[in-house]
Order: C-alpha cells, then structure tokens, then sequence
C-alpha cells in the first residue's frame, strides 16, 4: 500500500506482487481534503492519508495470509511505520 498527501488532496494505491515479479494495481484511492483538513500540518495530512486507505481497504488487508507494506514518502511517519 501507498499512501500520500498534498496541500489539496490525498491518494492511495494498493498493489499486489504477481509470480512474475510485477505489481499490480488492485486498488486506488484519491479524495479532495475539506476545509478544515486542508489546514493540517503536513505530517497530520499523511497520516490521514494512511488511515483513509486502511479504513477503505480494510477488507482487502485484514484477511490476508502474507504481510503487507504501507509506503509513505514522508520521514517524520518513519517511526510509526517501523513499530
């Protein structure tokens, strides 16, 4: 899963690796911030970012057998990526 945020907007992808090394689109997610979120630091945005796609891909994580990834180009959500 990858998740991002800009000033207007955040986004989502979730892909899955095939048998033949590729990734493939399962699903997206884009959505316009509202005012009051359009407000948020830049970190707040991200996180928002991750959680919209966890939420509204819920039933595509909670059931799998393998691991998943959430990437996020954003350095200060390192550390809640790693625990």
């Amino acid at each position: 899963m990858e998740a991002d945020a800009s000033n207007f907007t955040i986004g989502g992808i979730l892909s899955i690796k095939c048998e033949d090394g590729k990734w493939r689109l399962v699903a997206y997610i884009s959505k316009s911030l509202n005012e009051t979120e359009r407000n948020y630091k830049i970190h707040n945005k991200e996180m928002l970012a991750v959680i919209q796609c966890l939420e509204v891909w819920r039933h595509f994580l909670e059931g799998t057998r393998s691991k998943f990834e959430v990437w996020t180009d954003h350095k200060n959500l390192e550390y809640f990526m790693s625990n």
